[in-house]
C-alpha cells in the first residue's frame, strides 16, 4: 500500500491475514487465532518507555483477559531477537510478533502518517484491535495512549 493515509479497519471487517515470526522464533498466523478472541496491539519500538509501559500493562492484565477467553499478541517492526530481549527484560508472557517490512502493520492501518510532537511523520501508529473467534474485527482503536489504555480496553470489554 502506498497511500500516505492508513486504512482504518471497522468492526465487522475481516482481520487482515498474517504469517509472522514471534519472539521465540515460532511462526504465528491469523488462522492460529481461530476459536478465541484476541487482542492484537501495535506499538512502535520495543524497550522504549511508552511501549514498555503498555506491554507491562498487558502483562499485568493477562490473567483477567485469559479468564475472559482473550489472548494477547503485540506487533512491531522489531527483529525477533530484539523482541526476545524485550520479553525477557520485562517478563512479558504473551507473544510479540515481528513485522520488519511493516506489511501487516500497514494492512491493519497501524503504519502511516501520524503526528509526533506537532510534526507529521511516517511510522507505527499505536493501535489495538480485538479480533473475534471467527477472524473479524470486533473493535479497532487508533492512536491510543500508552498509559491507561489497557485499563480503558478492559472496561470497554466488561472485564
Amino acid at each position: 500500500m502506498t497511500s500516505a493515509t492508513p486504512v482504518r479497519l471497522q468492526p465487522g471487517d475481516e482481520a487482515p491475514d498474517f504469517d509472522l515470526i514471534d519472539d521465540s522464533g515460532a511462526r504465528r498466523t491469523l488462522a492460529d487465532l481461530r476459536g478465541r478472541r484476541t487482542v492484537l496491539y501495535a506499538y512502535p519500538a520495543a524497550m522504549t518507555p511508552g511501549c514498555t509501559k503498555q506491554a507491562c500493562d498487558f502483562r499485568d492484565s493477562l490473567d483477567a483477559l485469559h479468564a475472559a477467553g482473550i489472548d494477547v499478541l503485540g506487533i512491531s517492526p522489531d527483529a525477533p531477537a530484539t523482541l526476545a530481549t524485550f520479553r525477557d527484560r520485562d517478563g512479558l508472557t504473551f507473544p510479540l510478533l515481528s513485522d520488519p517490512d511493516k506489511s501487516v502493520l500497514t494492512a491493519y492501518g497501524a503504519y502511516g502518517e501520524k503526528k509526533l510532537y506537532g510534526r507529521t511523520v511516517t511510522g507505527v501508529i499505536r493501535c489495538t484491535f480485538v479480533i473475534d473467534a471467527e477472524g473479524r474485527i470486533e473493535a479497532a482503536q487508533y492512536s491510543v495512549k500508552a498509559t491507561g489504555h489497557v485499563a480503558k480496553l478492559r472496561r470497554e470489554l466488561g472485564l
